[in-house]
């Protein structure tokens, strides 16, 4: 097993300690085997786009895995899928629709690059009932500005899908990371959805400025503030303060399996920043809830 009882109860007494009916983790992967067996190897061999040893905690088998965040309180999930490159798209939607259709619990989740059908596939996603989708920048290479997006990006901002989007530059930059693109790409469509992974990491600043910006732009948690992100790329202390500002955009992710560290860390970093109870209330179930439309007991 990949956990143990004394870690479920550990997470579990910190929703429970704040009168939470659980926790929702926007940031989780869940893929097709073979794809996530390729994501584990790249891990392993420290592959250029991760830079540094990366043990994977919580390397199970899917069911293992599901169960897992059961146990630990996860009220809700998504299975993040990315391709990196053409004509992968749309078989990863397939297999997220039909992951959601057999785990309730998990929002159903999809995916797009830029080429010719990515507007015609994404229609379907959304007629299908996604929930969010995931764009990769680094990995897949891309710039969110390329024009076979224009029509992804117009029915996103028309649907309201809320996109969790890896642009900046952590853990290694890439041809298109950082704030600009995705200010450009603000500047055209400024009623999309994004959610901004790992807190923009390392570009913190111009991030959390969008998101204080723009009414549909949040960050998520994924990583920032744990021990092993500090070592490279900390969050600047003159930042802090203004957390409280962005009490309401902010939302819990994990990166679930794929994080060197045990989940409670992931949690304890964020209840350890001093906040306050209302705000982890926020960050660690409400705002997910609102923006997702789950029911709050």
């Amino acid at each position: 097993m990949p956990f143990s009882s004394h870690e479920a109860d550990r997470v579990r007494a910190v929703w429970q300690d704040l009168d939470l009916p659980g926790i929702v983790d926007v940031h989780t992967h869940f893929m097709p085997r073979p794809v996530m067996d390729k994501v584990w190897a790249y891990f392993d061999s420290a592959g250029p786009l991760v830079g540094r040893e990366w043990p994977i905690t919580y390397r199970a088998d899917e069911d293992v895995r599901v169960s897992t965040l059961r146990d630990f309180g996860v009220r809700a999930y998504s299975s993040l899928v990315y391709p990196h490159k053409p004509d992968m798209a749309e078989w990863l939607n397939g297999w997220a629709n039909d992951f959601a259709a057999h785990h309730e619990d998990c929002l159903h989740t999809a995916t797009f690059y830029p080429e010719e059908s990515a507007a015609a596939y994404v229609s379907r996603a959304i007629q299908a009932g996604a929930r969010v989708f995931k764009s990769h920048i680094q990995v897949g290479d891309y710039s969110p500005m390329d024009s076979l997006l224009d029509g992804v990006w117009s029915q996103i901002a028309d649907s309201q899908v809320p996109v969790i989007i890896h642009c900046g530059s952590g853990p290694a930059p890439g041809h298109h990371t950082g704030p600009e693109p995705i200010r450009a790409l603000l500047h055209r469509f400024p009623s999309l959805p994004l959610i901004i992974a790992h807190m923009g990491m390392p570009e913190y600043e111009p991030f959390l400025d969008f998101a204080l910006e723009y009414p549909n732009v949040h960050l998520d948690t994924t990583m920032a503030f744990t021990d092993f992100a500090e070592e490279d790329a900390p969050f600047p202390d003159d930042l802090r303060s203004r957390l409280a500002d962005a009490g309401d955009k902010i939302l819990f992710g994990s990166d679930f399996p794929n994080i060197p560290y045990g989940y409670t860390h992931a949690l304890e970093v964020i209840t350890g920043l001093g906040m306050g109870d209302d705000w982890l209330r926020n960050v660690f179930y409400r705002n997910a809830a609102r923006l997702f439309g789950l029911e709050e007991q």
